[in-house]
């Protein structure tokens, strides 16, 4: 490694470090007792959440240090590596990320805390080009979609008949074909001490151990939490200079998230009771973003047929680091944003014959803004490609055929065509 390596290392691994005590979903999470309260009280009565109830619950470091940290980070970046260089600018990039980050959790039960929020993960309201429909009207739009299919006995969700030691099991087995079941790269372990029905880590899933799931589950965290969440971990962790991509700041999430969908619906795992969910949230926050507070978000899951406790804490996703009637925490936009953000750029990626830089989204946490400067730190030996890829993205044939056909079908009038079609369906 020469000195111009080196110091990237340095500051690199100066920012893994840095973030290290910043845990997003740790700090805005409700406890179980404000969930007890409000189901005890039938859900007719706003969860008791306000600013005072987040200061009672300390962030676990000195956030102004952290924030100090940062900032000497990025001035260093600017010493040591010039104003333009292209990794030094993603780095600063981060740095100013972490710092945004701080400040909305230090603002957890005040206005600022959503509206930093909007910044970082973006809004419903936000529309993805110019002229172009909004996230909120995406998530409207394929709610009527979803709407057209439902009931239909073929599509209905198989029943959840595995246990989490059989779902264990049979995760394990699939991501060894994929990560090598020798090296034990990923384990896949119960666990009770978690809210969702699994959570991935850097090397590892956890499944909770009451949960219980069907075959598509099971294929679903294979492909999300797996293929694409701790794989691009372990990709990041693989790098020896650019030691920042095994970490990622909410614009990489984005496009993780959007990546792991993506490949939810290329390797087949999707369903619509999966896809609704997310447009499910997607609704929610906007619902929130107009002026909806935590009970009209937890009646409109209860009319979406969920239960009482399934309603709460859906509706708590959405409110979780603000108050029952304020902005709300827009993460799980995500999703779909990201997912339509990920697919335009492989599309895009394709009709230009850039295939190559594709797989690099697998590299490690990364961020669609950075792909071409990423292009530029592999040809340079800054960034070594992804040890871990999905078949989809490792074979690009198959891929790179679906997206000339989609090149040519955003072309073609929707509305004329259900007009051809109207005597034949």
């Amino acid at each position: 490694m020469d000195e111009y390596q080196q110091t990237i290392r340095t500051l690199s691994d100066r920012i893994v470090v840095a973030q290290t005590p910043i845990r997003i979903l740790d700090a805005v999470k409700w406890d179980d007792n404000i969930r007890k309260t409000f189901l005890d009280g039938k859900g007719k009565h706003l969860p008791e959440v306000d600013r005072a109830y987040y200061e009672n619950r300390p962030l676990g470091f000195d956030s102004g240090a952290v924030k100090l940290e940062f900032q000497n980070i990025e001035r260093d970046i600017t010493r040591q590596l010039g104003q333009f260089n292209p990794v030094g600018q993603i780095m600063r990039r981060m740095c100013k990320e972490y710092r945004m980050v701080i400040r909305m959790l230090e603002a957890r039960g005040t206005p600022d805390f959503g509206l930093i929020s909007q910044e970082l993960y973006g809004a419903a309201s936000d529309a993805f080009h110019a002229g172009d429909p909004t996230l909120s009207d995406l998530g409207m739009m394929l709610s009527d979609y979803l709407n057209n299919i439902a009931g239909r006995g073929d599509l209905k969700d198989e029943p959840k008949i595995l246990t989490a030691k059989d779902a264990v099991a049979m995760l394990q087995t699939r991501l060894n074909r994929t990560f090598g079941e020798a090296e034990e790269t990923i384990r896949v372990f119960e666990s009770d001490g978690i809210v969702a029905d699994a959570a991935a880590g850097a090397d590892y899933i956890k499944i909770r151990s009451d949960a219980m799931f069907n075959e598509r589950d099971v294929r679903a965290l294979e492909v999300h939490e797996g293929l694409v969440h701790v794989g691009t971990t372990l990709n990041g962790q693989n790098q020896p200079i650019c030691t920042f991509l095994s970490k990622g700041p909410p614009s990489s999430t984005v496009t993780q998230e959007g990546l792991a969908i993506l490949m939810e619906i290329i390797g087949f795992a999707s369903y619509p009771s999966r896809l609704r969910k997310l447009t499910n949230r997607t609704r929610a926050i906007h619902m929130a973003e107009e002026g909806a507070d935590f009970l009209q978000v937890f009646d409109f899951y209860r009319e979406q047929g969920f239960g009482m406790s399934e309603s709460y804490g859906n509706a708590s996703r959405v409110f979780r680091g603000s108050v029952p009637n304020g902005l709300p925490f827009t993460k799980d936009l995500s999703y779909l944003k990201g997912f339509i953000m990920v697919y335009n750029y492989i599309q895009l990626a394709v009709r230009k014959g850039k295939l190559e830089q594709v797989p690099l989204l697998f590299c490690g946490k990364t961020t669609l803004e950075d792909m071409r400067t990423l292009r530029q730190l592999v040809d340079e030996g800054l960034v070594v490609p992804p040890k871990y890829l999905p078949d989809q993205f490792r074979d690009m044939n198959a891929l790179s055929a679906w997206m000339c056909f989609s090149n040519f079908l955003n072309h073609l009038s929707l509305d004329r065509i259900e007009a051809d079609y109207s005597n034949i369906l």
